[in-house]
């Protein structure tokens, strides 16, 4: 069944139905496509929409958005993307690799604005970062590239640590990017690598289990949409299985846990609306390079790092671009 879903995700945020009608001037409509859920993403959605107005465009007044959650699922996305392509919006918003692909898969026409921690050429988004082509530009947050600064950090908080661990999620296609990353890291740190993937509630607890049982105390978690929707209990496992984990969006480390390295997700999407506007306005995707984060930062939570009885050196702390205690 097709309907207009208009949420207020945050407080002051009002839901505008868009109005047809002879009387009323037509609006562009943005599809905002998400693997996650509108409870989880408040945060991220208010900044787009801060974006939006920054960039001319208000909500219910000269721009009309409809948003699609896949809660998690991802065998759902092909058919919000045709869904979102049958109702012939102007523009898709797409966070996440395979968000992107099924949008990607659902039309060759309509603007596609992305976020993607990998790649975009290597994984066949875009014909280069220069000159995208096609229909699809955006944010790459090049989270894959950052895996040997991840893995460099994590270790100067835990030394002792002889095997380092990566969550993954099966479902998501960056994941052997993931893991070639991390092994050429590890090898040259002289660890050994293990691998635990969850795409569910339950497989989360026995990936847990797993590194409890091999003794494994460090983590390196994916930033992988899911995890993002179950991180309340990443956060619980990982103080229950005395594990130390660092994660790749500021919004772990904000939420609970250890240590995040990386961008943070609501400038992207500052960053993705800027782009939207544009297109809006008559710009071609083809024609806007594909965007890199603007920031990276540090992140430390110590009220997390004493639940795990971790005292944080010093010298990582001095490096830290925010601290939360």
């Amino acid at each position: 069944m097709r309907r207009r879903e208009f949420i207020a995700l945050i407080g002051g945020v009002v839901a505008w139905p868009l109005r047809v009608g002879a009387q009323q001037p037509a609006v562009p409509v943005i599809g905002y496509l998400s693997s996650g859920s509108p409870d989880v993403y408040p945060p991220v959605v208010s900044a787009f929409l801060e974006g939006l107005k920054g960039a001319g465009y208000v909500e219910g007044q000269n721009v009309a958005i409809e948003y699609r959650w896949a809660q998690g699922q991802y065998d759902r996305l092909p058919a919000l993307a045709t869904d979102l392509v049958r109702r012939q919006v102007n523009i898709i918003v797409a966070g996440a690799l395979p968000t992107v692909l099924a949008a990607k898969a659902a039309t060759s026409n309509i603007p596609i604005v992305f976020t993607s921690g990998g790649d975009p050429v290597d994984l066949g988004l875009v014909a280069s970062l220069s000159r995208p082509g096609g229909n699809v530009t955006g944010v790459s947050l090049f989270s894959v590239a950052l895996t040997a600064k991840r893995l460099e950090l994590l270790l100067e908080l835990v030394p002792t640590a002889s095997v380092v661990a990566l969550l993954e999620n099966p479902a998501n296609p960056r994941t052997k990017f993931d893991i070639a990353e991390l092994q050429e890291a590890a090898r040259a740190a002289g660890k050994q690598t293990l691998v635990v993937r969850a795409d569910s509630e339950d497989a989360l607890e026995t990936a847990f289990a797993a590194l409890a049982q091999r003794g494994v105390r460090a983590l390196l978690v994916s930033g992988e949409p899911f995890f993002l929707v179950r991180r309340e209990q990443i956060f619980a496992l990982a103080v229950r299985h005395a594990v130390a984990a660092i994660y790749e969006y500021r919004e772990f480390a904000k939420d609970g846990g250890l240590m995040s390295y990386g961008i943070s997700l609501a400038d992207v999407y500052r960053q993705v609306a800027v782009y939207v506007g544009r297109i809006l306005k008559g710009a071609k995707p083809s024609d806007l390079p594909v965007q890199q984060p603007t920031k990276l930062a540090l992140v430390i939570n110590l009220k997390t790092a004493k639940a795990l009885g971790l005292t944080v050196p010093p010298s990582l702390l001095a490096r830290a671009d925010e601290v939360i205690e």
